[in-house]
Protein backbone atom coordinates (compact mmCIF):
# COMPACT_ATOMS: atom_id res chain seq x y z
CA UNK A 1 0.00 0.00 0.00
CA UNK A 2 2.77 2.50 0.66
CA UNK A 3 4.06 2.06 -2.96
CA UNK A 4 0.98 3.36 -4.35
CA UNK A 5 0.63 6.45 -2.10
CA UNK A 6 4.73 7.00 -3.04
CA UNK A 7 3.78 6.37 -6.63
CA UNK A 8 0.42 8.49 -6.55
CA UNK A 9 1.92 11.39 -4.50
CA UNK A 10 5.31 11.35 -7.72
CA UNK A 11 2.68 11.21 -10.26
CA UNK A 12 0.31 14.33 -8.37
CA UNK A 13 4.13 16.08 -7.94
CA UNK A 14 4.64 15.85 -11.71
CA UNK A 15 0.97 17.21 -12.64
CA UNK A 16 1.29 20.36 -10.17
CA UNK A 17 5.10 20.98 -11.77
CA UNK A 18 3.43 20.99 -15.24
CA UNK A 19 0.72 23.30 -14.51
CA UNK A 20 3.22 25.62 -12.73
CA UNK A 21 5.19 25.29 -15.93
CA UNK A 22 2.20 26.16 -18.15
CA UNK A 23 1.02 29.21 -15.83
CA UNK A 24 4.29 30.89 -16.37
CA UNK A 25 4.50 30.40 -19.85
CA UNK A 26 2.91 32.77 -22.04
CA UNK A 27 1.44 30.87 -25.05
CA UNK A 28 0.35 33.73 -27.07
CA UNK A 29 4.36 35.57 -28.09
CA UNK A 30 5.02 33.79 -31.01
CA UNK A 31 1.95 34.63 -32.40
CA UNK A 32 1.73 38.51 -31.14
CA UNK A 33 5.34 38.68 -32.50
CA UNK A 34 6.19 38.58 -36.17
CA UNK A 35 8.61 35.72 -37.07
CA UNK A 36 12.08 36.49 -38.10
CA UNK A 37 12.46 36.09 -42.30
CA UNK A 38 16.12 36.77 -43.28
CA UNK A 39 16.86 37.45 -46.65
CA UNK A 40 19.35 34.97 -48.12
CA UNK A 41 23.08 36.63 -48.39
CA UNK A 42 22.05 39.40 -46.37
CA UNK A 43 23.93 39.98 -42.61
CA UNK A 44 20.96 41.04 -40.04
CA UNK A 45 22.03 42.14 -36.58
CA UNK A 46 20.06 40.82 -34.61
CA UNK A 47 19.65 41.08 -30.34
CA UNK A 48 18.57 38.03 -28.62
CA UNK A 49 16.75 38.91 -25.15
CA UNK A 50 18.10 36.06 -23.01
CA UNK A 51 16.01 37.01 -20.12
CA UNK A 52 13.87 34.09 -19.61
CA UNK A 53 13.90 30.58 -20.97
CA UNK A 54 12.44 30.31 -24.42
CA UNK A 55 9.57 28.83 -25.34
CA UNK A 56 9.48 26.15 -27.32
CA UNK A 57 7.41 24.43 -30.30
CA UNK A 58 7.64 20.28 -31.08
CA UNK A 59 6.19 19.30 -34.24
CA UNK A 60 6.35 16.97 -37.02
CA UNK A 61 8.17 16.94 -40.56
CA UNK A 62 8.06 14.53 -43.03
CA UNK A 63 7.92 12.02 -40.16
CA UNK A 64 10.49 12.81 -38.05
CA UNK A 65 10.08 15.02 -34.34
CA UNK A 66 11.16 18.52 -34.74
CA UNK A 67 11.43 20.61 -31.86
CA UNK A 68 12.11 24.46 -32.09
CA UNK A 69 12.89 26.96 -29.49
CA UNK A 70 11.39 30.65 -30.24
CA UNK A 71 13.64 32.93 -29.40
CA UNK A 72 13.20 36.22 -28.78
CA UNK A 73 14.72 39.02 -30.73
CA UNK A 74 15.23 42.39 -32.23
CA UNK A 75 15.53 43.36 -35.58
CA UNK A 76 16.26 47.26 -36.65
CA UNK A 77 14.16 47.85 -33.66
CA UNK A 78 11.89 45.91 -33.93
CA UNK A 79 10.92 43.25 -31.83
CA UNK A 80 10.06 39.52 -33.28
CA UNK A 81 10.64 35.60 -32.88
CA UNK A 82 12.77 33.44 -34.26
CA UNK A 83 12.06 30.09 -34.71
CA UNK A 84 15.20 27.70 -34.52
CA UNK A 85 15.52 24.01 -34.67
CA UNK A 86 17.84 22.92 -31.56
CA UNK A 87 19.53 20.61 -33.55
CA UNK A 88 20.52 23.72 -36.10
CA UNK A 89 24.79 24.02 -34.28
CA UNK A 90 23.54 27.87 -34.55
CA UNK A 91 21.47 27.17 -31.57
CA UNK A 92 24.41 25.97 -29.62
CA UNK A 93 26.47 29.07 -30.83
CA UNK A 94 23.85 31.51 -29.58
CA UNK A 95 23.68 29.35 -26.15
CA UNK A 96 27.35 29.94 -25.86
CA UNK A 97 27.49 32.86 -26.10
CA UNK A 98 24.57 33.87 -24.32
CA UNK A 99 26.25 32.10 -21.30
CA UNK A 100 29.32 34.28 -21.95
CA UNK A 101 27.09 37.63 -22.01
CA UNK A 102 27.20 38.19 -25.75
CA UNK A 103 23.25 39.22 -27.09
CA UNK A 104 24.13 40.54 -30.34
CA UNK A 105 24.74 38.63 -33.22
CA UNK A 106 25.33 39.38 -37.12
CA UNK A 107 23.45 36.43 -38.24
CA UNK A 108 24.19 35.14 -42.54
CA UNK A 109 21.49 33.17 -44.13
CA UNK A 110 22.42 31.03 -47.22
CA UNK A 111 19.85 28.81 -48.76
CA UNK A 112 16.18 28.32 -48.73
CA UNK A 113 13.82 25.88 -47.33
CA UNK A 114 15.59 22.51 -46.33
CA UNK A 115 18.93 23.77 -47.71
CA UNK A 116 18.84 27.06 -45.36
CA UNK A 117 21.94 27.07 -43.48
CA UNK A 118 22.68 29.91 -40.93
CA UNK A 119 25.84 31.52 -39.80
CA UNK A 120 26.86 33.52 -36.95
CA UNK A 121 29.34 36.34 -38.39
CA UNK A 122 32.07 37.43 -36.15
Amino acid sequence: VKQNNMAEQIKLNWIEEESIKLEQQNPTIYEELPSLKLVPNVIAEITIDFSNPFQQWIGENGGKKITKKIIPITLKGEKMVWWLNVKNPVYKEIITQGKAGVISFKVLQTGTQQNTKYVLIK
